[in-house]
């Protein structure tokens, strides 16, 4: 059977302290900048739009470092934005022809064989398929040319209690 699937977006508490400031992955406060354009906020999963300000910082998607932790730049609209809530729907901001789609288990390491670049209508396909295999806990969706986090998908129910 295939599981129903749901994006999910950086956390409302994670966004709110980038905001005040917090320390990103490498210790350093968020740098603040006025967008030109085209720039994916990683917590309404939306575009930021021309004249906006955003932060971008270092982030990492895992709960500790370990040899798979990817550190890489993400923007984040400066003002409070709505957190991504239509979770079964492709986000707005995938917009882009293609995405690195890849598992990670329950350990938060990649589980090697997953990845593929996937076009960006195949998606939210490929993520429920991935995710019929018990030893892959959530997906990825990473820029195809930069491999930057875009968001995490994970299991419909396995979402319902996250942040």
């Amino acid at each position: 059977m295939t599981p129903q699937i749901r994006f999910v977006a950086i956390g409302e508490h994670e966004a709110s302290a980038y905001r005040a400031g917090a320390a990103d992955a490498y210790g350093l406060a968020p740098e603040r900048r006025v967008s030109p354009g085209g720039y994916p906020c990683r917590h309404c999963l939306n575009e930021i739009g021309t004249g906006e300000e955003y932060l971008t910082l270092a982030y990492r998607p895992f709960p500790t470092l370990q040899p798979y932790a990817e550190t890489g730049p993400i923007f984040l609209h400066a003002q409070a934005c709505p957190r991504y809530a239509a979770a079964e729907i492709l986000p707005p901001m995938l917009s882009g022809p293609d995405y690195i789609v890849r598992g990670y288990g329950a350990d938060d390491r990649i589980v090697y064989g997953t990845g593929a670049v996937t076009p960006t209508a195949e998606i939210a396909g490929r993520a429920a398929s991935l995710l019929t295999d018990p030893g892959i806990a959530y997906v990825h969706v990473r820029s195809a040319r930069n491999n930057c986090y875009q968001c995490r998908i994970e299991r419909r129910d396995d979402a319902d209690n996250a942040d």
